[in-house]
């Protein structure tokens, strides 16, 4: 045990405390047949918990935590503190990217051999305490290196540097029982056009994710393969802008049968959709996957990474995700960080404390929302047309029969109200 949650005891659940408790998330309520905690499947994000500093672009560190630092004793420290912190919260799941766990070696080989290393401790951690890995990844933007990106980079050696890497977080992910393997693209992208040749790193993009499904075939991996969108930031354009432009991406090098989507809040607000927009549609085009849980600051306009703390938004989201089905392989990673003025040990626990009572809150209310069925009653009339016969048989003819028909008639056909409030003032009835 460390001394660095003292005094902080495991969070149960107890609806009318005033002390640190879950108000509204009960694992072992069931919902639906099933217990929400295998219902919303809670993740922490190795990375903002446990790596993140506290910096900004304006600003230096604001957290000095005892595990922070280039050597292995201080990566097993880390862990010890994350599997405490996984235990106070009881959460089912953690993410990691591969720098988050494992010191920086003076060479690939050195790197390497530290990875696999944490990896064996994780093992051990996750073996006595139950905790399971809903997915892994590689950190292919932080360094240096990676400035004019990864699968993209215009200098091979980065490219075999990066593929290299995947393959080893794979198996590391393999091994730990991982559920998904996400790839983002965080510098897969250009801040000019001046020096950027789009088709051939389109090219190295397609090659390079077609390589990380074969290996997956390769080794047995049964999960699933996680594309998380994000249309900018930190390069000027990303090319995985958004659920549609990365849906194109896999059609094109036929991909759509292999890979589906991470979807994160905030990413879908930079892209000008809505969370559930880009739930929707990957829902519709057979490739959601899992979801990255956070919200943006809408004044700052761009990626804060904040813990959720609206009931509404989180709402439409999870009915999205009921929707879909609910999650397989997928779950809720908090992808989401402390303020830089959020100093203290109990700052982390509150604020995935209070994430996971939002969530409980929103799926809730849309499990409510889907049971009542007035939303989905009122759009199956609002397309009753299309299931008559002459709807129906409207797909199969052509534009000549189509006004040939009319032409011949005495057809004036009216809009009809989409009765967009009213939906809206159902949906308030639920939040």
């Amino acid at each position: 045990m460390t001394d660095f949650f003292n005094d902080i005891s495991p969070l149960a659940y107890a609806p009318d405390s005033t002390d640190l408790a879950f108000r509204h998330y009960n694992p072992d309520e069931v919902i639906m047949g099933k217990r929400m905690e295998e219902h919303l499947r809670f993740a922490v994000a190795y990375w903002h918990s446990f790596a993140w500093p506290g910096g900004d672009p304006f600003g230096a560190e604001t957290f000095q935590r005892p595990w922070f630092g280039n050597t292995m004793d201080l990566a097993r420290l880390k862990a010890d503190v994350a599997f405490e912190m996984f235990n106070l919260l009881n959460v089912p799941y953690f993410c990691w990217h591969d720098a988050d766990i494992r010191p920086e070696g003076d060479s690939f080989a050195e790197s390497l051999n530290n990875f696999k290393e944490i990896i064996d401790y994780l093992g051990e951690k996750m073996d006595a305490s139950g905790t399971k890995l809903l997915w892994g990844t590689a950190n292919l933007f932080s360094h240096r290196r990676f400035m004019s990106g990864a699968a993209t980079n215009p200098d091979p050696e980065i490219f075999a540097w990066s593929a290299a890497t995947v393959k080893n977080c794979m198996d590391a992910t393999h091994k730990l029982g991982g559920e998904n393997y996400v790839l983002w693209g965080g510098r897969e992208g250009y801040e000019t056009l001046l020096n950027t040749d789009l088709k051939r790193e389109r090219q190295q993009a397609g090659r390079f994710l077609q390589m990380a499904v074969e290996y997956k075939h390769k080794i047995g991996f049964k999960g699933a393969i996680l594309v998380e969108p994000k249309p900018q930031e930190p390069s000027k354009h990303q090319y995985d802008f958004d659920v549609a432009t990365v849906y194109g991406f896999l059609k094109e090098f036929g991909l759509e049968d292999e890979v589906q989507m991470n979807i994160e809040q905030g990413h879908a607000i930079l892209a000008g959709h809505s969370f559930e927009h880009e739930l929707a549609l990957a829902s519709s085009l057979g490739i959601f996957g899992s979801i990255d849980m956070n919200r943006n600051d809408y004044q700052s306009g761009w990626d804060t990474d904040q813990f959720p703390n609206n009931v509404p938004e989180v709402a439409l989201a999870y009915y999205e995700v009921l929707k879909a089905g609910g999650f397989t392989t997928g779950g809720t990673n908090f992808d989401a960080k402390l303020r830089r003025q959020s100093l203290d040990p109990i700052d982390l626990i509150a604020s995935h404390a209070g994430a996971m009572d939002v969530c409980a809150r929103g799926f809730k209310a849309a499990v409510a929302m889907l049971e009542d069925g007035t939303l989905e009653a009122m759009r199956a009339e609002r397309y009753a047309g299309w299931d008559s016969t002459q709807g129906k048989a409207l797909l199969e003819s052509d534009f000549a029969s189509i006004a040939a028909e009319l032409e011949a008639g005495d057809v004036n056909p009216q809009p009809r109200s989409g009765r967009q409030e009213i939906l809206e003032n159902i949906v308030n009835r639920f939040v």
